[in-house]
């Protein structure tokens, strides 16, 4: 398991559809996920650029970073507990999950995205570089009787089709 940057033309792309475009200087000071302790779990997400939620407001977020796994690994992705509790900021799909697949696939690189909703009904103001997300990865199973054979071509929502 690692993580690594994605191409700068895959960030701008990314960040160009939320209408971000001083990409130059928040790709060069996007910082690969750490643990903020021994005892932690969870790898810290950073904002790559400043963000600004309006109250009920939602932004799919590129992070810049994608995600390294075997097969039998997922990367769960949520806000970290003080923005959640402090801000009223959540994850409009609750928790992201990360499929070993998702990366360096035919047509995604794997940037990974950060859904976020403001819940409150204030305001909510993120700096460059502020850790507002975190993800564990888990190693799971699958089913004696599972057969599955399909390939997963594309970015979200990709393996549903």
């Amino acid at each position: 398991m690692r993580f690594e940057k994605v191409s700068y033309e895959n960030f701008a792309k990314d960040s160009w559809k939320n209408g971000f475009t001083s990409c130059e200087e928040a790709y060069e000071n996007i910082v690969i996920p750490y643990r903020g302790s021994a005892g932690s779990a969870g790898y810290d997400f950073s904002t790559p650029y400043p963000i600004h939620l309006d109250p009920d407001e939602r932004l799919v977020v590129p992070t810049g970073i994608k995600a390294y796994m075997e097969s039998g690994e997922v990367l769960l992705i949520t806000v970290r507990s003080s923005v959640g509790i402090k801000d009223g900021v959540v994850f409009s799909n609750t928790i992201g999950i990360i499929d070993a697949d998702f990366y360096n696939n035919e047509k995604n690189e794997g940037d990974i995205m950060l859904a976020l909703w403001n819940t409150s009904n204030k305001p909510v103001k993120y700096h460059a570089g502020d850790r507002i997300a975190q993800g564990l990865f888990v190693k799971f199973g699958i089913t004696d009787d599972d057969n599955t054979t399909g390939v997963r071509v594309g970015g979200i929502g990709s393996s549903g089709k």
